[in-house]
Formats: C-alpha cells, structure tokens, sequence
C-alpha cells in the first residue's frame, strides 16, 4: 500500500511540474498512468472514464497551484484569459460528457495519436515562426528585466481557441495547454511565459466546469484525487518556479520523448484491444 501510494504521488508530482512549466496541465502523463499503471497499483483497472475524469480533478489543483505562483510575477494576462474562458468553459463540459461515449480501446487510439501529433508539435513549434498579422488589440508585456514585449488579439479567434481547448480538456483530461500555448505563441505572439501563465489560468476555470460532469457521471475517484492532489500542487508551484527561473530545454526534452513513448504505447494498446 505504502509503495502504491509513492508512485502515485510521484506520477502527480511529475505530471504537475512538466504540465505547469510549458502550460500542459499534467493529464497528458496522469491519464496514461492511471490507465496502465492501474491494475497493478489497485488491483483493478481503471477506465478510461475514470483517469479522464480523475485527472481533470486534479488538475483543479494544479493549475490553481501554477496560477497563484505566476501571479506572483505578473505573468498572467486576466483580461484575455476572461476571453478564452467564455468558450472554454461550456466546452468544456460538453467534452466531459462525451468521453462517456468512448470504449477504452477506441479512447486509447484517440489519446494516442493526439498525444502523438502534440510530440510533433512540441518537435516542430521551435522552427515556426510568428504569423505577421496586426491584430486591432494590443496588450504589453514588461519582463523583470524591463524589456516590453508587445502582442496583440482578436476576440473571434480567441473564442474559438477556447472552445478547443476546453473540448479537449473535457474529453481528455488533460487541460489543452498542448494546443492552447502554441497557439498563443505563433498566433498572437504572446511571450512564452505569458502564454503558459494565461494557459494555466484559462485550464483552473475550465476544470472546474469539466469535473462537475465528470462527477456527476461518476467519473472521478476522489481516492486517487486525495493521494495526486497535494503532490500535483506542490508540481504546480515547482513547474512554474522552473519557468520563472530557466528555458527548460532540457525538461523540455524529456518530456517530448514521454509523449512519443507514452502515444505509441497507448496506440497499440487500442489496437490490441479493438
């Protein structure tokens, strides 16, 4: 029990430091953890409702953690998140109450390939540059150092993103940061930090309206939310402290190579069991 309860403390705080620092959420890792590491933790497997809806709860936590430790450093932009949040929410939960829908082995092939094609994306997004669009909204941004950075957005566009995003934290646990930053980033050309920052900000909101269909379909294991919690909140704060402090490249790293071998694992797990 004791060794049980490491482990899952470990795949919290892992998944909380990885998600908080490029704006993530931590599902990505939760999800497929709970989902193969299941049956030899418990005793039984769990379903892919379950994780989904398990991880979106912790996930509270999380970003909450990530938020508050951002705010600190005024890297948030409340304004725009307010924005995104306005489709992002509903969305949210309407993708929370689709994931009802799924057999396991039909939402481990999904899961996988979107895990795969984030991977990709997390690969490609360094070498993609900005779009040169002048957006009728601006915002600035002062780093610590005193340098302005100026970006801009469009309330349309935002609407859509959030309803993406949300969609994608509801089915999937996961937060849609994975899509969200990248977005930002090359889309709007928000600074890297802003972006996650905001993201994480945008994904409390969202995850809050998620699990409350995912609870009252009884999708969530408050067990496990009770033993991933604290050390997804403690992941949360470090994950932001790294972003605050370094480029995280190296983690960065790291962190591709788990979504391609965690997306090819749970492709063939859906494969093996259609």
């Amino acid at each position: 029990m004791a060794a049980t309860i490491i482990f899952l403390v470990l795949i919290g705080l892992i998944a909380a430091t990885f998600g908080s620092l490029v704006g993530l959420g931590g599902g990505i890792i939760i999800v497929p953890g709970l989902i193969f590491f299941g049956p030899h933790l418990l005793g039984e497997a769990i379903s892919s409702q379950t994780a989904v809806g398990t991880s979106l709860a912790v996930l509270i936590f999380t970003a909450l953690s990530s938020t508050l430790a951002y705010m600190k450093v005024k890297r948030v932009d409340w304004r725009s998140g307010a924005i995104y949040f306005i489709t992002s929410g509903p969305a949210s939960m309407l993708g929370a109450a689709l994931t009802e829908y799924f057999k396991d082995n039909v939402f481990n092939l999904v899961f996988g390939f979107f895990m795969l094609g984030m991977a990709i994306l997390m690969i490609v997004k360094e070498r993609l540059k900005p779009v040169n669009i002048t957006w009728r909204g601006t915002r600035m941004y002062v780093d610590p150092s005193g340098q302005a950075t100026e970006y801009g957005y469009s309330v349309v566009p935002m609407l859509f993103i959030g309803f993406a995003v949300g969609f994608i934290s509801g089915l999937f646990g996961i937060g849609g940061g994975s899509l969200f930053v990248p977005l930002m980033v090359l889309l709007f050309r928000y600074p890297p930090h802003v972006a996650s920052a905001t993201s994480m900000f945008v994904i409390f909101l969202s995850s809050i309206l998620g699990t409350t269909v995912h609870a009252w379909n009884g999708s969530v294991d408050w067990m496990l939310v009770a033993v991933l919690a604290p050390s997804a909140w403690i992941g949360g704060r470090l994950g932001a402290a790294i972003a605050n402090r370094m480029s995280g490249k190296g983690l960065l790293l790291v962190l591709r190579i788990t979504l391609f071998v965690l997306a090819i694992r749970m492709i063939v797990s859906g494969f093996a069991g259609s």
